[in-house]
């Protein structure tokens, strides 16, 4: 195989390393919408199945000692619906995921930057040797 060949070898293999990465990222992403969701966005809660009238419930992280957090004391439902670990489940999730997206985007970058500089270093000395320097 001739290094050019080898090259562009080299460079689609990069491609793809960093597109995996750029899918990891975007799956870190609807992680973090999904958690930004169940944290910041009120809600409804059904007392029993096919309730005409639900429960109004607060987002669970802009919430002071209201539905959301007093619910269990209350009698109410708005507590058990929306957890704090599901959240924290969610968001615990997209670290790994992100972690790795990082690595496998930046490494792809690395490696066809590198590609590239060996590239023109090789020209260089392409047209080096022609002029006889």
């Amino acid at each position: 195989m001739r290094s050019r060949e080898y090259d562009l070898d080299f460079r689609d293999r990069a491609s793809r390393i960093r597109a995996w990465g750029i899918g990891l990222l975007a799956v870190a992403g609807l992680l973090w919408i999904w958690c930004a969701v169940l944290l910041l966005t009120p809600y409804e809660v059904d007392r029993a199945p096919g309730d005409h009238y639900p429960v109004s419930c607060e987002s669970r992280l802009f919430t002071d000692r209201g539905t959301a957090n007093d619910g269990r004391y209350d009698g109410d439902y708005c507590a058990d619906e929306r957890d704090w670990p599901e959240s924290l489940a969610v968001l615990a999730l997209s670290v790994p995921v992100s972690v790795a997206g990082a690595v496998l985007f930046t490494t792809g970058t690395v490696h066809r930057t590198l590609s590239a500089h060996a590239e023109a270093m090789r020209e260089l000395d392409a047209i080096a040797d022609a002029r006889g320097v």
